[in-house]
């Protein structure tokens, strides 16, 4: 199982996100989505979870969208917050294996009391020098495989 992972498009979803999508089994979306027109077309790649992030506002986000998703793939339990300050759980002693959040358009991977955790970077519009990045999470191995993407040269 492939999931490709993204956070930060601001309303703008590159040709090169879509590419790097494509073939995926699964898209997760760390928030600050930006348009809702996003939302159907990452669906027409591939089944989509995703949460609303701090730019995401008003009554039509929320109905919309979560601040927060809990989701099961590939053996394996994910758990979905846009800002990593706002984490309210121990995810360790929640039994999750990766924490998929966004916000600060850094790209990192780290793994703390046993569990993964992943910012795929922003894969919208650049902020300051930082680099236009996505994210692959590959489950067909023994281990997960984890890989941020660059999407831009």
């Amino acid at each position: 199982m492939k999931i490709g992972v993204i956070s930060d498009t601001h309303g703008l979803l590159r040709p090169e996100a879509i590419q790097q999508l494509r073939g995926v089994d699964h898209i997760l979306h760390a928030g600050d989505v930006g348009k809702p027109e996003l939302l159907p077309a990452l669906s027409a790649i591939a089944p989509l979870t995703a949460i609303r992030g701090n730019v995401d506002k008003g009554e039509t986000w929320k109905t919309l969208l979560n601040e927060t998703e809990v989701i099961q793939l590939g053996g394996y339990w994910f758990y979905l917050v846009h800002a990593i300050g706002d984490l309210e759980i121990d995810p360790s002693a929640a039994g999750m294996h990766f924490v998929i959040f966004g916000h600060s358009h850094k790209p990192e991977q780290y793994v703390k009391d046993g569990v993964c955790f992943l910012n795929p970077g922003a894969a919208g519009h650049r902020r300051f020098s930082l680099p236009i990045t996505m994210a692959m999470i590959d489950l067909s191995e023994n281990e997960p495989v984890v890989e941020i993407i660059p999407l831009l040269s």
